[in-house]
């Protein structure tokens, strides 16, 4: 039997941060279980409420127990309080097999700690796929859940963000990982031997 998404049903929840601006998590059920298809993150000029609006127009509110439990972890996460996320609520299964392999290396990655574009494509054994690493974290339809803050540029600059710099320097700060400038302050890069 093939496992279908009901997409037909899709589902938002906003979630309103008193440190950043709003994130909005997109789910709906796939088989009879919820499942986060995006989670949304505000730009610096662009709220998340405007862009699931433009890309999810159809998406009604709705919550059930697993998302708003999620919910409630992405809340502790953003006030800075350390944080578990389960990947059996996001949809993986939907995502091209490198990019799930680049974010499933992402998700190793453990709170403090940043690596590379380029450990992480070394880490899957393709080391000529540092760009390739790099637009599938740019894609990454999970941020928060799949921490993809946490990866920077060889040279300690933190590199891009879907929340932009801001969010990704407040993040890491709030993990403990020391920032100087628009650098991260590393002793070792984690896929570092």
């Amino acid at each position: 039997m093939t496992k279908k998404l009901i997409k037909k049903e899709l589902k938002k929840v906003t979630i309103k941060s008193s440190q950043f601006s709003s994130v909005v998590i997109i789910w709906s059920f796939f088989e009879e279980n919820p499942k986060i298809l995006r989670v949304i993150l505000s730009k610096p000029q662009i709220s998340a409420e405007v862009i699931t609006e433009e890309t999810y127009p159809e998406a009604k509110d709705g919550i059930c127990d697993e998302i708003e439990r999620t919910v409630e972890k992405i809340e502790a996460f953003l006030r800075g309080e350390r944080v578990s996320f389960d990947l059996d609520i996001v949809t993986l299964e939907f995502l091209p097999p490198f990019q799930r392999e680049v974010l499933i290396a992402q998700y190793g990655i453990p709170r403090g700690k940043v690596s590379t574009y380029k450990l992480i494509a070394n880490h899957l054994g393709r080391a000529g796929a540092v760009r390739a690493v790099g637009r599938a974290l740019a894609r990454n339809p999970f941020p928060l859940i799949i921490p993809c803050h946490r990866t920077i540029r060889s040279d300690g600059s933190l590199g891009g963000y879907e929340g932009g710099a801001e969010m990704k320097k407040a993040l890491l700060e709030l993990e403990g990982v020391e920032i100087k400038g628009n650098r991260a302050v590393v002793e070792k890069f984690y896929y570092e031997d």
